[in-house]
C-alpha cells in the first residue's frame, strides 16, 4: 500500500479534483505518508481522506494539503513561512523543501515531540518548532511571507495578520466548526484582501497551551 504505483493513484486523484502544481504534486507523491499514521492505519494513507492521529487531531486530507500549499506558493518569492497547527508535521514535511525556513507552533508537546523527532528521521531540517498558542503566533521571527494555518478559526486571528509581511499570504480555514471557508488573505499596503477558496472542514483552532 506504500508502492509508487498507490502513490501515483493518489495524486492522479489530487489532479482530477483540480491540484495543478506539478511541484506540490511531486511533494504529495514523495512525502511518505504512512509515516506520519498509526501502523494500523497505515494501508490507508495514500487515500485522499483525513485520519485520526490520536490527541482528538487528524492528518489533513492529502487534497487539502495540496491545496493550501499551492495556494500559498503560488507567485511566492519569500523565504519564511509560520505554520500554525503543526500537528503529525505531513502538511510540514510537504512544505519543507518548497520553502527556505518554516516556523511551527503546536500547542500539544506530546504530539510536537513525536513529530519533532518524525521529520529529523526523514532528513527534514529546515524547520523550528515551539509549543505555544497558535493564536498568538511566533512573533519573535515576524513578519512572515507566509503563514499556513492548519486549525479553523471562527474569525481570522489580528495578531497572524499582523505577523505577515508587506505582500505575504495566509492561508487559513474561517468558520463554525464541522463547515469552513478556506480563505487566501494577502497583506496589501493598508489593507487585506481576501479571496475564498472553497469549503473545508478543520479542527478548531484552541485557545492557550
Amino acid at each position: 500500500m506504500t508502492s509508487r504505483r498507490t502513490r501515483d493513484r493518489l495524486v492522479q486523484r489530487l489532479k482530477d479534483n483540480g491540484i495543478q502544481s506539478e511541484v506540490v504534486l511531486e511533494q504529495i507523491r514523495n512525502v511518505p505518508r504512512h509515516l506520519f499514521v498509526d501502523e494500523a492505519l497505515a494501508s490507508r494513507a495514500y487515500e485522499d481522506t483525513a485520519l485520526p492521529i490520536g490527541l482528538g487531531q487528524t492528518i489533513s486530507q492529502p487534497w487539502v494539503v495540496a491545496r493550501m500549499t499551492e495556494a500559498l506558493l503560488e507567485n511566492f518569492e519569500g523565504e519564511t513561512v509560520l505554520e500554525i497547527g503543526t500537528g503529525c508535521g505531513y502538511q510540514t514535511a510537504v512544505l519543507a523543501p518548497l520553502v527556505k525556513k518554516i516556523y511551527t507552533v503546536e500547542r500539544l508537546p506530546e504530539l510536537m515531540r513525536k513529530t519533532r523527532r518524525r521529520l529529523r528521521e526523514i532528513d527534514i531540517y529546515n524547520v523550528q518548532f515551539r509549543v505555544g498558542d497558535g493564536w498568538e503566533g511566533w512573533p519573535k521571527y515576524a513578519p512572515y511571507d507566509g503563514i499556513i494555518v492548519a486549525a479553523a478559526a471562527p474569525e481570522l486571528p489580528e495578531k497572524l495578520l499582523q505577523q505577515l509581511a508587506p505582500n505575504g499570504r495566509m492561508i487559513i480555514p474561517v468558520g463554525p466548526p464541522r463547515y469552513q471557508d478556506l480563505l487566501q488573505v494577502t497583506r496589501r499596503d493598508d489593507h487585506f484582501e481576501e479571496v475564498s477558496l472553497g469549503a473545508v472542514c478543520f479542527v478548531p483552532l484552541v485557545h492557550g497551551k
